[in-house]
């Protein structure tokens, strides 16, 4: 957000905070990491096979597992943008995944975590894909962060990827703050990346050790197409696949390792999850969503469910699992709360559930319904804020309808399937949902469209031809990348 208003209100907060020593080390460190592609039983805790995740077994056993953590959307920029904003995507004009061309992305007038976090003095750093605008406007450094490495959208925006039709992406950049230092990434290239980003990350920690620092890590795997450094090549029982979540949780385990050897875990808040369920098409190429309903690309529960982990000692139980409803739009006004920073002026979806995640007796979760919007603003799914009871409204979504995926990084291709009416769900007792009871509880069914109403005289829908009275618009550019 670059309002003066809201600039002269970071610059003063943050001026306070540089001259009070006190108050700038009761501030949580905060680092989080973001996989691409990753799906629900990708991690060891939540029921990998082939391979295993020590680092991230450590984390769970060192901090709490949420078994029923969302994405906002099933799609690469629409659930960053989410994660990063606390607002549903369609709110803030951010739809399914930016392209290389796409001459929009986040609107300067949108608060990230970054800026949010800069108001009480931290300092910011990202590695990574970005993936919310690629024109200098819209990269990381325009969005709070002092400073940025990695790639502007995804690995397989890129000439050499084996799906890719001749002349369909321009070369793939490797970007340090806002330079291109490498024009043309290479398969080299990507088989380090996780290692470049790991060790920025490192490095960033042990710059930053004596002040408050937020550190975003966004791998760029393990998104097709898979790339592994020689240290993890054919180390799982699995196949590439495997290697490269190997290669993840080693990258996890540098982060801890870091923090440790600068005695820093005990003010340090650590969040592990991923972006989206798994790629299914891409069969060996892709991860798992075991015991759910499909992945990326729908609103099915494989498609918004992902494997989540959070490590506070002293703040967050060690050792728990937790079935509680959490969406990633909620981590913005819950950091906001833990340090003190004020939201934004604008409205956004998320909700403080601080009580949730530290475990505290009685918590409840405040929203009243969940919303899954996908495609072109359409809203596809309600789930109560319980996360208990999933509505899904008449839509068409992609399936493979029990064939296997492709092989060998070439995927399978889905085909259309349509939702023809309503069906209820009941996830504490049909996590794979199996069982249509819209039928036996019409009270639930008709609270639940209620609740549909409610989102999209708020935020529209494609569906029914509704426009939404709070929908903003993304920031637009007319200039060349």
């Amino acid at each position: 957000m670059n309002t003066p208003s809201f600039r002269l209100l970071a610059c003063l907060v943050a001026a306070v905070v540089s001259i009070t020593p006190a108050l700038a080390s009761s501030l949580p460190n905060i680092v989080i990491i973001f996989t691409d592609d990753q799906g629900y039983a990708d991690v060891g805790v939540f029921g990998a096979k082939g391979f295993k995740t020590p680092n991230l077994d450590r984390l769970a056993k060192q901090g709490t597992k949420f078994t029923n953590f969302h994405v906002a959307q099933p799609v690469c920029s629409a659930s960053r943008a989410a994660l990063l904003t606390g607002c549903y995507p369609n709110r803030i004009g951010i739809h399914g995944a930016l392209g290389p061309a796409a001459r929009h992305g986040l609107h300067d007038e949108e608060v990230t975590l970054a800026e949010l976090l800069k108001q009480k003095g931290y300092v910011t750093g990202m590695a990574g894909k970005w993936h919310l605008g690629r024109p200098a406007a819209f990269l990381p450094l325009r969005h709070g962060f002092d400073e940025y490495f990695g790639l502007p959208y995804s690995n397989d925006m890129w000439p050499h990827h084996p799906e890719a039709r001749p002349g369909t992406y321009p070369p793939l950049p490797l970007i340090e703050g806002e330079r291109v230092i490498d024009p043309e990434v290479t398969p080299t290239t990507q088989a380090n990346l996780t290692t470049w980003y790991t060790e920025r990350a490192v490095q960033f920690i042990e710059r930053n050790q004596d002040r408050p620092f937020f550190f975003y890590l966004a791998h760029s795997m393990p998104h097709v197409p898979l790339f592994v450094s020689d240290k993890f090549k054919g180390k799982s029982k699995q196949g590439l696949y495997g290697d490269v979540i190997m290669e993840i949780d080693w990258s996890v385990g540098e982060i801890l390792r870091a923090l440790r050897r600068h005695r820093l875990e005990e003010r340090t808040l650590v969040i592990f999850t991923s972006d989206n369920g798994p790629w299914l098409s891409y069969g060996n190429h892709a991860g798992s969503a075991a015991p759910l309903r499909e992945g990326k690309g729908t609103s099915w529960e494989g498609g918004t469910r992902v494997p989540c982990l959070m490590r506070w000692p002293g703040r967050i139980p060690a050792g728990r699992t937790s079935d509680a409803m959490l969406m990633s739009i909620d981590l913005f006004p819950t950091l906001a709360r833990l340090v003190g920073a004020e939201l934004p002026p604008h409205p956004i979806d998320g909700r403080d559930v601080w009580p949730l995640i530290s475990g505290q007796k009685g918590a409840r979760n405040p929203h009243e319904a969940y919303f899954y919007y996908f495609q072109d603003n359409q809203l596809q799914a309600v789930t109560s804020g319980d996360g208990r009871w999933k509505l899904y409204l008449p839509h068409s979504y992609r399936t493979l309808a029990g064939r296997p995926g492709g092989q060998n990084g070439i995927p399978a291709k889905y085909e259309q399937a349509k939702l023809s009416g309503l069906e209820l769900y009941d996830l504490k007792r049909d996590i794979p949902e199996r069982t249509n009871v819209a039928a036996r509880h019409p009270e639930i069914v008709e609270r639940l469209l209620a609740s549909a109403e409610t989102a999209r005289a708020e935020l529209g829908d494609t569906l029914t031809g509704r426009q939404g009275r709070g929908v903003r618009p993304p920031g637009r550019v007319t200039e060349p990348n």
